[in-house]
């Protein structure tokens, strides 16, 4: 092992993926890998657990949404839109999607930041940071030169990595920040 990593360095893996090592003296604490959901179809029926438990109003029995068929159209490689998929030491801990389109009264800003999830009992560790980073990296090697996010729970993570927030709107009865990021 290199002990010359610092806690939260963060590695390309050659194939592509996003590896954070949190390290402590020695000894590896944990890894978290940022894969694309392509890679991981295994992860779709926990997703739509998680998005039916997370978005009862959207993807539960008396909503609009499908989550399972949102989540295949999210796995895609080189087109939007795009998931990935977080795992801690091989666990499914997250969940992000680049996508076209995100808010209707916004359809002419692209590409997004959306359907961000990570399990519960991973907040505040750091990975919705990771996922983000997967985002912004994948849209940036799209050829976008910014992206935007609409959020009323990222906030502080969003503001923190350098999104700027552009207006406060209500959306579906809620009130949202939209937030934007130059690449």
């Amino acid at each position: 092992m290199n002990n010359h990593l610092t806690t939260g360095s963060t590695l390309r893996a050659a194939s592509g993926a996003t590896v954070t090592r949190d390290v402590s003296a020695l000894s590896v604490k944990s890894i978290v890998t940022i894969e694309p959901l392509a890679m991981h179809p295994e992860a779709l029926l926990p997703l739509r657990h998680w998005f039916e438990t997370e978005w009862p109003e959207y993807y539960g029995i008396d909503g609009p949404g499908d989550a399972l068929s949102d989540l295949q159209s999210f796995a895609n490689r080189d087109r939007l839109p795009i998931g990935f998929v977080a795992f801690r030491n091989g666990e499914l801990c997250g969940v992000a999607v680049l996508k076209d389109e995100s808010i209707a009264s916004h359809r002419h800003l692209s590409p997004w930041a959306a359907a961000g999830l990570v399990k519960s009992s991973e907040r505040g560790k750091g990975v919705g940071a990771q996922l983000i980073d997967e985002l912004e990296t994948k849209a940036r090697s799209l050829g976008f030169s910014c992206i935007y996010c609409g959020t009323n729970t990222a906030n502080s993570l969003l503001e923190r990595r350098g999104w700027e927030l552009m207006e406060d709107i209500v959306h579906d009865e809620h009130q949202l920040g939209i937030y934007r990021k130059a690449l």
